[in-house]
């Protein structure tokens, strides 16, 4: 998925940020289990990249007050 600016997340719904929320903790859950399989090295920055969408779309919704 490409990175999304918190510009751009701000414009769109609640309920849209929480489905990709979803996705990308999902994503996150398959990278660490590649990474611990010795699929991917921890070096790719795949990782981190997707743990910081999950922190900006986390901050977003915190912003909008829709925070779980």
């Amino acid at each position: 998925m490409p990175r999304v600016k918190a510009s751009e997340l701000r414009k769109q719904e609640a309920d849209q940020l929480k489905d990709r929320l979803f996705e990308l903790r999902g994503e996150l859950a398959r990278l660490r289990s590649l990474t611990a399989r010795g699929m991917i090295q921890k070096q790719s920055g795949s990782v981190s990249r997707v743990k910081k969408d999950v922190a900006r779309i986390l901050t977003v919704l915190k912003e909008k007050g829709q925070v779980e």
